[in-house]
């Protein structure tokens, strides 16, 4: 970049088309917002049929264009912000050097060199003549002049050789910064159809990485999250940015903003559904790279497959391929099941759902956690934590099933009992739940691990309600089998400073809390509720009772703990959340119940 061209240059011309991009990011990020969890939600709600479901299919398409839209606009603003500030520092280093050779009598040329008039010593009545020093930016080529400064008469020249060093820099930093980011714009252009395809969202995160290295100096100089900060530390932070650095810091750092406690839901929705849809890409692409699965079996002579005879092909290919196929489509199982959830919004009078954590290789198991409806303004919140064998792969188990669909099952209860109030219900799923009952789920470490997350993340919403409403919100943790352990050590975490856990604990088919006394949970143990199931349940309460899960032997379900045992239908260990979708069980209205604070609507065991 030449001298005139510098000098002219404004700065305030990136960062104003940066404003325009970000304008354009948010009217993208209004408009799929519309579309979600308006139109299409409200097509779910009163039309069905063919010509119903061919035109949600449209939308779908239609929101995932403003999607990547939305992304993409995110990154040009964050490029365009770094590209300016980049050129806007080697501007003013340049404004400054100028400055600096105009106030010592020198003038500045068009080509960035500098004229110094004639001084020092006279020779026979005359004063060493001025002359024109060239700005060099190499170091071998500035000692020499600086040697040749020392013996010129003339002591402008050797400050005019100074001013014209420091021009030659800042000219050499802005052509530097010019080549580096007209590449990572001219990257940063869409294809020129109307579909959304796997390989864009690869590209995504490929022009993400490439945005975040260029920006480096840019981003510098936004402050990150506090390290080790807790919740209200996290939203101190979030809240104190400039809107354009929130912008900028969530375009590049998704995944991190995603996964802070103390965040508005929002903001952590709009981040992992970013991650999301960038995983999902990836793992499609990968999957359909590698080669299909050959024949297994080796035919008998007589046409029979027996199952000693594996083939060679597929032996090869089940080593090479095996695993990682296994694990790729068990990622896709649990994203599918998301995605899903997020379609359905609308339906059977779902609403909105926020995706507050999601990484695919989290904690083990995957790391989900899906809230129905918003946490930060509801009036009443419940979270519900599974237990043994829970992981992304098995987090949906079929449309509105598994422990996505506990949670949908517990919001429409709830709601049903507090018609004008609401009501925000999460599957919380961000410990390594235990793979196997024995000999993992026997043991407390898993418990041990989770329950201190899991505080910090109650402790997030209660910061986030907190910021959005000015109040408080009722909140019910909700504890199933492993997942109550879970729950039991994080009741009793933190130090008193820190205040209860919840306002209501409740406990499904637990095998114990790490307690021995409902009172030791910190809520009162008129606030600690528990329910048992006959069959498989019982085996796991008991076993539980046998591994020491429970302190001295007990375990919620017994008198003597303490706590409320809720009278309950559920035939088993995985039936307290039973619903055919008019008539919901008795143990599903009973949790509905204290969720509500309906206290006195409980039923309980005679």
């Amino acid at each position: 970049m030449d001298y005139r061209t510098l000098r002219a240059l404004e700065p305030s011309r990136f960062t104003d088309a940066a404003d325009g991009y970000r304008a354009v990011r948010d009217m993208a990020s209004a408009a799929k917002d519309h579309l979600d969890k308006q139109v299409a939600a409200g097509m779910r709600k009163t039309l069905d049929g063919e010509a119903a479901q061919a035109a949600l299919k449209q939308l779908q398409g239609l929101s995932a264009n403003f999607h990547y839209a939305q992304v993409e606009c995110g990154l040009v603003s964050t490029a365009l912000n770094g590209f300016g500030h980049d050129i806007e520092v080697a501007k003013r280093r340049l404004d400054s050097a100028v400055e600096d050779a105009h106030a010592d009598r020198m003038t500045v040329n068009s080509d960035g060199s500098v004229s110094y008039p004639a001084g020092g010593e006279r020779a026979e009545g005359e004063l060493s003549p001025g002359g024109k020093a060239g700005g060099v930016t190499d170091e071998a080529a500035q000692a020499v002049n600086r040697q040749a400064a020392r013996f010129d008469p003339n002591p402008y020249y050797a400050r005019a050789q100074a001013y014209a060093d420091r021009i030659a820099a800042t000219l050499k930093e802005a052509t530097e910064a010019d080549e580096k980011w007209a590449p990572k714009l001219r990257a940063l252009k869409a294809d020129d159809d109307l579909t959304v395809s796997d390989r864009d969202w690869t590209d995504v995160k490929s022009d993400t990485g490439g945005v975040l290295h260029a920006a480096d100096h840019y981003l510098g100089t936004i402050t990150g999250p506090p390290e080790e900060g807790d919740a209200e530390d996290n939203a101190a932070w979030w809240k104190g940015l400039t809107p354009e650095q929130r912008a900028d810091y969530l375009a590049v750092h998704p995944a991190a903003v995603g996964a802070l406690d103390g965040l508005p839901a929002e903001v952590r929705d709009e981040a992992n559904r970013l991650v999301l849809a960038e995983s999902r890409a990836a793992y499609q692409l990968e999957l359909k790279s590698i080669p299909p699965e050959p024949i297994k079996y080796a035919p008998n002579s007589n046409g029979s497959y027996p199952i000693g005879m594996q083939t060679e092909a597929w032996r090869e290919w089940n080593e090479k391929y095996g695993g990682r196929k296994a694990f790729l489509e068990q990622g896709m199982k649990g994203m599918v099941a998301i995605q899903d959830r997020f379609d359905r919004t609308g339906e059977d009078g779902l609403p909105e759902a926020y995706l507050l954590g999601f990484d695919l290789e989290g904690k083990g198991d995957g790391r989900v956690i899906l809230a129905n409806g918003n946490p930060d303004d509801a009036d009443h919140t419940a979270v519900y934590v599974p237990g043994t064998f829970a992981g992304i792969e098995s987090i949906g188990e079929g449309r509105g099933h598994g422990d996505l669909g506990r949670g949908e099952r517990l919001w429409a209860e709830s709601s049903r009992l507090v018609p004008g109030e609401k009501v925000a219900t999460i599957t919380w799923l961000d410990y390594n739940a235990p793979d196997s009952i024995v000999p993992e789920a026997t043991r407390g470490r898993y418990a041990e691990e989770g329950g201190p997350i899991l505080r910090q993340f109650l402790d997030g919403n209660r910061v986030a309600h907190q910021q959005e409403t000015g109040g408080s919100t009722h909140t019910t943790v909700i504890g199933h089998s492993y997942g109550s352990t879970v729950v039991g050590v994080a009741a009793q975490s933190g130090s008193w400073r820190d205040g209860p856990l919840a306002d209501d604990i409740l406990v499904a088919g637990s095998p114990g809390v790490q307690a021995d006394k409902a009172a030791d949970l910190g809520v009162g143990a008129d606030h600690v509720w528990a329910m048992g199931g006959p069959w498989d349940d019982q085996f796991v309460r008991q076993g539980g009772r046998m591994m020491g899960l429970g302190d001295n032997w007990t375990i919620p379900t017994d008198e003597s703990f303490g706590g409320k045992i809720m009278k309950n239908d559920s035939g088993g260990h995985g039936g307290f959340w039973d619903s055919d979708g008019q008539n919901a069980s008795l143990a599903l209205k009973n949790q509905a119940r204290v969720i509500t604070g309906r206290y006195g609507d409980v039923v309980l065991d005679d």
